[in-house]
């Protein structure tokens, strides 16, 4: 499927998207009363997460890819229009807070720049060229990953990107909301998530939206994970930049470890506040120095950072 410029063969393109279908059932949806309306929202959105666990193989496959070429230094990039790319550029900007990742690690680019982050801007999702230039101003090598995002699986500038980034031999992901998609034929790994006809026609900010968070969220969470950014389920790389994550810093500590607050104090402060040094600190009986020694030397992997210190 690819697009087209003429109206009436984009409109037929666009009937035969279940993300486009009309739900004749739900014409007079504007007639009923606000609890109804919002009780058909919220039994349309439960049936979202059984489509996406459809997809775990697909999705963990890719996970995998990721993981291995960030291990080697590579860049998770999203790159989609409109509600596809906002949403990858919100993935993006949770991470650095998150995971303690550099702003240049996880990536999220959206067609028209980032003013279309708050407003439209026309014609711009059906650039090709605009696609390959946000790529070749980043550099890209073979251990990026370059992840197109768009509920139709139709977006010139999605699919651009990802064949682009093919060509120059980075990783491509997929992700749509409808099947035998151009988007998920054009990259390595095509992840669909198939979430059916929406509740006002065409409006994929709705189920397709809350697909596309679902997966991304997977796609940056479990490979952090893999990366060793997370201790069982304690995020260790957090990075205390206010009062609230500062608190959670000390509590991390504090279940990771079973140390009083004194301790976590003294721990923290022989740390310059960073978490995971400061878990080494009360577990392995190190000052601060070594444990940043032992986490640089286990490539910042708490276990095998305690593992050695053990040794």
């Amino acid at each position: 499927m690819t697009s087209t410029s003429n109206p009436r063969d984009l409109r037929a393109e666009l009937e035969s998207l279940t993300t486009e279908a009309f739900r004749p059932e739900l014409a007079g949806i504007d007639q009923l009363p606000t609890p109804e309306i919002a009780r058909l929202m919220n039994t349309e959105d439960a049936t979202v997460a059984a489509a996406v666990a459809q997809r775990l193989p697909e999705i963990s496959a890719a996970i995998d890819a990721v993981a291995d070429r960030m291990g080697r230094g590579g860049r998770l990039i999203y790159m989609g229009a409109g509600t596809a790319g906002r949403l990858g550029v919100l993935d993006a900007s949770e991470c650095p807070p998150t995971f303690n990742t550099d702003p240049s690690q996880v990536v999220g680019l959206i067609a028209g720049g980032p003013d279309a982050l708050v407003t439209s801007i026309e014609g711009a999702e059906d650039s090709r060229e605009l696609a390959e230039a946000d790529l070749d101003a980043l550099t890209l090598t073979p251990d990026d990953t370059v992840v197109g995002i768009s509920a139709s699986g139709r977006t010139p500038y999605a699919i651009a990107a990802v064949a682009h980034a093919r060509k120059l031999g980075a990783l491509t992901i997929g992700l749509s909301c409808n099947a035998h998609s151009a988007l998920a034929a054009a990259a390595e790994h095509g992840i669909e998530v198939v979430v059916g006809p929406e509740l006002l026609t065409g409006s994929t900010r709705l189920k397709a939206g809350t697909a596309q968070k679902l997966v991304l969220n997977m796609l940056s969470t479990i490979t952090m994970i893999r990366l060793g950014k997370t201790y069982g389920n304690l995020m260790v790389d957090v990075r205390a930049s206010n009062e609230k994550l500062r608190a959670r810093s000390r509590r991390i500590v504090a279940l990771a470890t079973g140390a009083d607050d004194a301790e976590i104090e003294r721990a923290l402060a022989a740390t310059d506040g960073e978490v995971k040094n400061a878990i080494l600190v009360v577990l392995a009986g190190v000052d601060g120095p070594t444990a940043a020694r032992l986490l640089e030397e286990s490539g910042g992997r708490l276990r095998a950072a305690l593992t050695a210190a053990a040794d």
